[in-house]
């Protein structure tokens, strides 16, 4: 069966989340990789707010670089924000 890529997309995260709930005291990470760009995000799923998001859209020296260096400049971005808003494990 076919899938289109917003219905494949969309059976990954189903799949994923049946196993992966983020709590206050352990938030989840969700990586998200496009055709142009990586995404991370840090999310409370009891409080359903995202608490530190990293973009390489956002990010100016992650331009034109191949994507393993766009993931590794995202990664970095991620933790920094991260350990600034007092989050230690996710």
């Amino acid at each position: 069966m076919a899938f289109s890529r917003e219905a494949r997309r969309q059976q990954i995260k189903t799949r994923v989340r049946k196993k992966v709930h983020g709590t206050t005291e352990r938030p989840r990470l969700s990586v998200y990789r496009s055709n142009t760009g990586m995404y991370a995000q840090i999310i409370d799923d009891e409080a359903g707010r995202t608490l530190v998001s990293a973009s390489s859209l956002k990010d100016k020296k992650a331009n034109g670089i191949p994507k393993i260096e766009q993931a590794r400049i995202v990664g970095q971005a991620i933790a920094e924000t991260a350990k600034a808003a007092g989050i230690g494990k996710v």
